[in-house]
């Protein structure tokens, strides 16, 4: 990842961004995330919310309601931030043409690969006498042909394209973002506060109108309805950010945000146990109906988007105050094949936990395994893919 040290927000910043640099805190950050994402996927058939295994655990209940409540999106914030920035320097054309081949290309190789190897570990749970070539056959013509991880590569895709659409229309056209995060810089709250007004505008009325379980699916293509709006607010926010000046602005290494991160917890903390509160009121005293009514779903949707964005501020924070210096033993290192290990994880951990299913061993014991045998098979699988000639300018 790099970042802008344009001078200033007009056409030379958005035409030519003059120099760049590693930001470590991001790209932290970002290394951290996709940990959590395989942490998420290691622990989840061993909670209420995904209960696939006979052993449960209720932390895990606490974990799955907290990375489900921000990773994803957080992950859009973090791919924004670079995005008008890369339009700028190289063109809408030529942008999109490098994003097809990160994103696209990975997105097909893997739905016809990674994707059905690592749901086969669940047919076979419950068809153990289907082979594999039928099985495959089976997810390509008749479907459900399920994305798992992936969906996140064809959305930003989309989102990519709109911003280059935009950035036809106006290269200036996120500029009041990107005043918004150099004011930020002193008062991150102010920031923090419009964010959360404007991306609790656009999910709330999704929520309400979709719930939590629907999902637009097409093929491979699938994405959670009621949460594209979310997911839009922060990928175009982040893209504001990263207009010109960021390392001046609401994410600087000396910025006041960094300072504060005590406020961003008690703002995180808060809304969680929240949610709680409401998922309590869900199954004791509504009985799980189905649909929810629409003011339970619009109770839910506000604690969510305040604590999705607090944690948010609350982890750039934390990896901010590293100040672009440092040593992270474990995520340094792994920064550069964090990407891979995304895509290619999911086959491990289901196949694992497929394994693990019929062993008495507590829940905690079960995902420990699976969670560090997937991040190292993964990540020594990103590091082989990576030695293939090309394979690292899409991995």
């Amino acid at each position: 990842m790099t970042m802008s040290h344009s001078a200033t927000i007009g056409a030379e910043a958005h035409a030519a961004p003059k120099s760049h640099a590693r930001n470590l805190a991001i790209d932290r950050a970002r290394t951290f995330l996709t940990l959590v994402v395989l942490l998420h996927h290691a622990v989840i058939p061993y909670t209420y919310f995904g209960h696939t295994d006979p052993k449960y655990f209720f932390g895990f209940d606490i974990v799955v309601l907290a990375t489900d409540s921000f990773f994803m999106a957080m992950f859009f914030f973090l791919s924004g931030l670079f995005a008008w920035s890369g339009i700028a320097r190289k063109g809408p054309l030529n942008y999109l043409q490098d994003r097809l081949l990160r994103l696209a290309l990975p997105f097909v190789i893997c739905a016809f690969t990674v994707i059905p190897v690592a749901y086969y570990a669940i047919s076979l749970r419950h068809h153990p006498e289907i082979g594999f070539s039928e099985y495959y056959w089976n997810m390509i013509t008749k479907g459900p042909w399920p994305s798992g991880p992936i969906w996140f590569l064809w959305v930003l895709l989309g989102f990519d394209l709109v911003a280059c659409l935009l950035y036809r229309l106006s290269p200036n056209l996120l500029d009041p973002i990107n005043r918004l995060s150099l004011h930020g810089r002193r008062r991150p709250a102010v920031f923090f506060a419009v964010m959360l007004a404007v991306t609790a505008a656009f999910y709330v009325p999704g929520l309400v109108r979709y719930g939590h379980s629907s999902w637009f699916e097409f093929g491979p293509f699938s994405v959670q309805q009621g949460r594209v709006m979310l997911y839009a607010t922060y990928f175009f926010f982040g893209a504001g950010i990263g207009v010109a000046q960021m390392d001046r602005g609401l994410l600087a290494a000396d910025g006041r945000m960094a300072k504060v991160s005590w406020d961003w917890m008690v703002l995180a903390i808060v809304p969680y146990c929240l949610l709680w509160v409401l998922i309590f009121i869900k199954r004791e005293i509504l009985g799980n109906p189905s649909p929810l009514p629409d003011w339970y779903e619009a109770l839910y949707a506000i604690c969510f988007t305040v604590f999705s964005v607090a944690i948010m501020f609350l982890i750039l924070a934390f990896f901010q105050r590293f100040k672009q210096s440092g040593s992270a033993k474990l995520l340094d290192p792994m920064q550069s094949d964090a990407y891979g290990m995304f895509l290619v994880h999911y086959p491990f951990a289901l196949w694992l936990q497929y394994w693990l299913f019929d062993y008495d061993l507590p829940a905690i014991v079960k995902a420990t395994i699976g969670f560090v045998l997937t991040v190292a098979a993964s990540w020594a699988l990103t590091r082989a893919l990576r030695q293939i000639p090309g394979a690292s300018r899409v991995l």
